[in-house]
């Protein structure tokens, strides 16, 4: 049994998938930025997965969806979502839905690195294949 370790980063904004995984390398993070939810989906990065940085607003499948689809599938990725919305009940309901952490951009480095250290700290131990 090994932890997962991996955060994957799914937002449709160039501009945050190329910075926000630089971020977290520089905290001795391992990252990997997706374009789409499908794209995370298809991808071999999914069973590594050890915290998900997930936009809510996308093209396609949104984060909510992605977490509701993660969930049919009994797969139990912590989630860290981010919005530039500021929907405050959209972020209640999916905390209750089971996400780490609802921050609105633009956060702060300190938030994000907390919120995605709670979440690979709430991840369970699984098999990496």
């Amino acid at each position: 049994m090994a932890k997962r370790k991996l955060v994957s980063v799914v937002d449709d904004d160039e501009f945050v998938r190329e910075a926000l995984p630089d971020l977290l390398r520089s905290f001795g993070l391992e990252a990997q930025p997706f374009s789409s939810a499908a794209e995370f989906l298809a991808s071999e990065s999914l069973d590594r997965t050890g915290c998900l940085v997930l936009d809510v607003t996308m093209p396609g499948m949104t984060g909510p969806e992605l977490q509701l689809e993660l969930a049919t599938r009994h797969l139990d990725i912590p989630i860290v979502f981010i919005t530039a919305d500021s929907d405050e009940a959209l972020g209640s309901k999916l905390l209750r839905r089971g996400a780490v952490a609802f921050l609105k951009k633009p956060f702060t480095e300190t938030a994000m690195i907390e919120a995605v250290h709670d979440a690979l700290a709430s991840g369970k131990d699984v098999l990496c294949n």
